[in-house]
């Protein structure tokens, strides 16, 4: 066992792990971020996608002794006040969701995409969900919720 101490959505924890331990199974199984989903457990799908010192990952592809001491946000902690983050209620209004396995992994990484541009244009939006898979929804309005949030000014909030 390996002690770990990690900042996830803002609170602390100190926990003894496998060393093999993914960060996708702590954050479900010793945290109950069950938010974050596991989807593939390849890094294709990106499901679990979560914030790592404010970048995104894909947390079944970082092993949970990683992430000691790092900041971890995963879809749990990004709203604010008990309301909704702002790209939570873009793709609430845009129907950017159909059985809405992905949408926490995909809302990370539209985040994580207004982070490091503000003013996408489609183009750069589908390119920054490229490692995001949907099958369900054909990504219009995925990429319109997206579009929404950074034409308001408040994506990577």
């Amino acid at each position: 066992m390996t002690r770990i101490t990690v900042t996830v959505d803002g609170q602390r924890f100190v926990d003894d792990v496998e060393p093999r331990t993914l960060l996708v199974s702590y954050l479900r199984e010793n945290l109950g971020k069950v938010g974050t989903v596991v989807g593939c457990d390849t890094s294709n799908c990106g499901a679990c996608t979560v914030h790592l010192d404010g970048r995104s990952v894909k947390s079944c592809n970082v092993l949970a002794v990683q992430a000691d001491g790092h900041e971890v946000t995963t879809i749990e902690g990004i709203s604010t006040a008990g309301g909704l983050h702002p790209m939570q209620q873009a793709f609430h209004e845009c129907h950017a969701l159909q059985c809405g396995y992905c949408t926490p992994g995909m809302i990370m990484q539209a985040i994580d995409i207004l982070t490091d541009n503000p003013d996408p244009s489609e183009e750069e939006i589908r390119a920054g969900l490229e490692g995001n898979l949907c099958r369900c929804t054909g990504y219009h309005n995925i990429v319109k919720a997206v579009a929404q949030c950074a034409a308001a000014g408040k994506g990577g909030e």
